[in-house]
């Protein structure tokens, strides 16, 4: 599962419903709390959802938090390059296993600006390249892109990892606004060798829908994945 939860400035109870409504393995957030008790905060949100933080660093404002049946290995946190005037981005990385099959998760938020999404976007791929490779697990990034298919970051990473909603549509595409979804600017990108079953917005039966409203600005993106 993929959410941004724009640092807990809406409904932060609203926010945790949803995950348990979901009831993901793992967690990927952008907009984590990152200022003054962002410790306590995450903590917090992490025990609410009924999940444990298994990645993520106060820069950035990313993290992954896993479902307490999975093992975190490893982690990483990475910070990508500075661009003048604009914040600094990362990507939080968690060495995960499941069901007797490890992965590799990782959570990004990608600029507003078209030329910083596409740089950072390639420096992500290469990172990722070597964790698939120092790990030997399959990768799953999951993110807000800050732009809908078609564009050029968006095609960067559908290029080299599978893009799951279009792979097999499950649920609504539009994340943004919660309030007015018009555009799919969220999505979860998965190796070739990692089956993807279903991905999209969850369907307002899974939790009341005023929650998803109330919670954040963005709606959430579930997949669900096959690992080899």
């Amino acid at each position: 599962m993929s959410y941004n939860v724009r640092s807990l400035r809406d409904d932060p109870a609203a926010v945790a419903r949803v995950v348990r409504a979901v009831g993901p393995d793992v967690l990927c957030l952008q907009e984590v709390p990152r200022f003054w008790g962002w410790r306590g905060k995450r903590r917090r949100l992490a025990r609410d959802c009924g999940t444990a933080v298994a990645a993520g660093r106060r820069a950035c404002g990313l993290a992954v938090f896993a479902a307490p049946h999975v093992r975190r290995a490893a982690r990483e946190f990475h910070l990508l390059t500075p661009e003048p005037d604009l914040h600094r981005r990362g990507l939080a990385v968690a060495v995960l296993e499941v069901g007797g099959a490890r992965l590799v998760a990782a959570s990004a938020h990608l600029d507003l600006a078209a030329e910083p999404r596409r740089r950072h976007v390639r420096e992500i791929l290469d990172l990722l390249d070597r964790a698939r490779e120092r790990y030997a697990a399959p990768v799953v990034l999951a993110g807000d892109v800050n732009e809908e298919p078609g564009g050029p970051a968006w095609s960067l990473l559908a290029d080299r990892l599978r893009d799951g909603h279009a792979v097999a549509p499950a649920g609504e595409a539009a994340t943004f606004s919660a309030r007015n979804p018009r555009r799919r600017i969220d999505g979860i990108f998965a190796d070739p060798d990692v089956e993807i079953a279903g991905c999209g917005v969850p369907g307002a039966g899974t939790a009341p829908a005023a929650d998803f409203a109330a919670a954040t600005d963005h709606r959430p993106v579930v997949a669900d994945l096959r690992l080899p």
